[in-house]
């Protein structure tokens, strides 16, 4: 820093919800003096949607996020109502948990964390400026006249920038209902050069569930014992709350067509571009006019209160309308509306103007994360909230960013399709989006990451240690179950018979017999020799679990590890900062276009961006060969700074985090 005078903060992070929480923590807990800035302190971690936590895509984000260290995955574990695995009938790479949070209780103890947490600071205000000198942040003004100077700056605004709330006819400026909208924040970062544009989120309406008929409806109970989304501790147990799942009616849908000139999808009152996989009710009839009916959940929004949240009717149609469409679905005849649904507009900022390390390229030491890049979800937002609090905090003492690759994480694959192809309408992740999703699994998220986690100084040895623990317990009862033979016993095969598969005709290890669909490892016990299955009495459920994921799917697995091997040479081969792409002869004029204005710092990267086809990366990579000629001092600096430590990259092979599978 050098004469320079010390700032108040190191870091500053604009917004209270699950990426600025995540954002702060990571900073404080990596030594940062932090201030978190958010309109109403009242209000952090408020969940204004369905105060769920998880599923498919989603659940893998939250449970990487605790193997790094964050928060998310413990104070869903200390507030859930109800868990659930989802698509256990599936293979293991598209399984997920979610879990139904109370709310309030999901609040509260997040402000408990973020209250005990050293060097963290809480602050109430409406941040409407930033400082910069130099293309470099400095500060950040507030409407109410204060001003504190830091080093980095993290923007989790949330909905709030310049939010217009939307009931039918009716519209009227809020981030939320209720909550005014950061209304300066826009302007200053335009000024400052960056663009912005428009999305828009909606919810459905709440009910009291005391006036609901559950006989009308299927019955959705959670899992027991629970399964929890932290790998360090396993929840408590309680009393979990029952869901329930009902459907619209054709009745539903005459009600929402006859009342589509009331929405504002068709008035034009909401011109920015909604979530395509959660789209309300109104868009549903619209797009599918043939599709009978559609789910609708049923969930409880906490043990304290009777209100019941409607995942499947979202909308923003007038109040009156919506207690039509409410009272036409079964077992919701009589009904009580306690809060109508809504539809909310908000400035974004299209995330093609960040790095990989989620830090604006324009300004230096200004990162953004959660639904201000473009993306929706709690879980979302929490990822990216750790990974720019992380990089603040990197950016602060001078160390290289975190930067995680498509094949380490869901956190790495939502970040370089954010960077990198951008967005046109709200960004959820999926297990689809992840090319080896089978590698990136709900069940391996600490073996891939709780390295990287204590390195970077957000976990404990003793976390660590659990880690390696773990690790050690697949290899040990693996080579157990290779070791250990199953005879042809006259027992023995008519139980195989019996499960569908077939008969043995030699001593076979079990490890091999794992491998049938037919077998699972409760009818494996049964034909091990009593000594030897004693042994397993004690064995976590995880490392089981693990562990028959690991046999039956190593042939899969090797594949991709073999696919990720031959990729790797090119997926980080660096490009130099100061390359000219428009000076490239050979390429297409798109792709010049894009890659300049993008401006991807490896070939991987450069190959994923909307425009460039295989012709112009097999064109730019013989142009990059030929600049490595002549810069190979610094390009070997930087792609030996790529690729060594888990510091900047993660584990350098998956193989040592997942044994068996090289």
């Amino acid at each position: 820093m050098g004469t320079r005078a010390r700032a108040e903060f190191d870091v500053v992070v604009v917004g209270g919800g699950h990426a600025g929480c995540e954002a702060a923590l990571a900073a404080a807990r990596l030594g940062c003096r932090t201030g978190l800035i958010t309109l109403h302190v009242d209000n952090i971690a408020l969940m204004p949607c369905n105060p769920a936590v998880g599923g498919v895509g989603k659940g893998q984000l939250t449970r990487e996020v605790d193997a790094l260290g964050g928060e998310q995955g413990r104070n869903t574990d200390r507030s859930f109502v109800q868990m659930k695995m989802l698509n256990t009938s599936k293979g293991p790479a598209v399984r997920a948990l979610r879990a139904q949070t109370d709310k309030r209780l999901y609040e509260d103890w997040m402000k408990v964390t973020l209250s005990r947490t050293a060097e963290l600071r809480l602050i109430q205000g409406e941040v409407s400026d930033l400082d910069v000198s130099r293309e470099t942040v400095t500060g950040v003004r507030l409407a109410d006249g204060r001003r504190f100077t830091c080093r980095a700056v993290v923007l989790a605004t949330g909905t709030f920038l310049r939010g217009k709330i939307v009931i039918g006819d009716k519209s009227l400026p809020a981030g939320r209902v209720g909550e005014l909208p950061a209304r300066y924040l826009s302007a200053s970062l335009s000024r400052l050069g960056l663009e912005l544009d428009r999305f828009q989120s909606a919810t459905p309406p709440r009910i009291d569930g005391a006036t609901i008929n559950p006989s009308r409806m299927s019955l959705q109970v959670g899992d027991e014992p629970p399964p929890g989304f932290s790998h360090w501790e396993k929840p408590a147990p309680r009393r979990q709350l029952p869901c329930y799942l009902t459907h619209t009616t054709e009745a539903t849908h005459e009600v929402v067509a006859k009342h589509l000139h009331l929405s504002p999808l068709k008035s034009g009152s909401v011109s920015g571009k909604g979530p395509r996989y959660c789209p309300s009710i109104d868009r549903k009839v619209i797009n599918f006019p043939d599709k009978p009916s559609h789910p609708v959940f049923v969930e409880p929004e906490g043990v304290t209160t009777r209100e019941l949240y409607l995942q499947g009717l979202t909308t923003s149609l007038p109040v009156f309308v919506q207690e039509k469409i409410i009272h036409s679905t079964p077992g919701l005849e009589c009904a009580r509306l306690v809060r109508p649904g809504y539809a909310v507009e908000y400035d974004y900022l299209p995330p093609q103007q960040l790095t990989l390390s989620l830090e604006t390229k324009a300004i230096r030491g200004l990162f953004s994360a959660g639904q201000i890049n473009g993306t929706s979800g709690y879980e979302e937002a929490a990822a990216q909230g750790l990974i720019a609090g992380i990089n603040a905090a990197r950016y602060v003492h001078d160390q290289p960013p975190l930067v995680l690759r498509r094949d380490q994480a869901y956190i790495g694959v939502l970040i370089d399709d954010l960077v990198t192809k951008g967005v046109d309408e709200p960004y959820r992740m999926f297990t689809s989006r992840a090319e080896y999703r089978l590698l990136l699994r709900h069940d391996n998220a600490m073996e891939r990451l709780s390295q990287l986690g204590y390195e970077l100084g957000l976990l404990t040895a003793d976390q660590l240690e659990k880690a390696l623990r773990k690790k050690r317990d697949v290899e040990t009862y693996g080579a157990l179950l290779e070791e250990t033979l199953v005879h042809p016993t006259d027992a023995n095969n008519e139980f195989l018979e019996r499960l569908g598969t077939a008969a043995l005709d030699g001593p076979t290890p079990a490890l091999k017999l794992l491998k049938r669909p037919q077998v699972g490892f409760a009818e494996l016990l049964t034909l091990l020799p009593e000594g030897v299955r004693r042994r397993w009495d004690n064995v976590p459920a995880e490392v089981i679990e693990q562990l028959t994921v690991q046999v039956r799917y190593d042939g899969y697995i090797r594949r991709q590890l073999a696919e990720i091997k031959r990729q790797r040479a090119t997926e980080t081969l660096a490009i130099p900062k100061e390359l000219d792409f428009w000076a490239l002869e050979g390429l297409t004029f798109e792709a010049r276009s894009k890659l300049h204005h993008l401006r991807p710092t490896t070939l991987g990267q450069a190959s994923r961006v909307p425009g460039v086809s295989p012709a112009d990366i097999s064109v730019l990579l013989i142009h990059l060969q030929r600049v490595l000629n002549t810069l190979s001092r610094a390009c070997t600096t930087h792609e030996a700074t790529h690729e060594r430590g888990a510091l900047v990259t993660g584990p350098e092979d998956y193989e040592a985090a997942c044994p068996g599978t090289e």
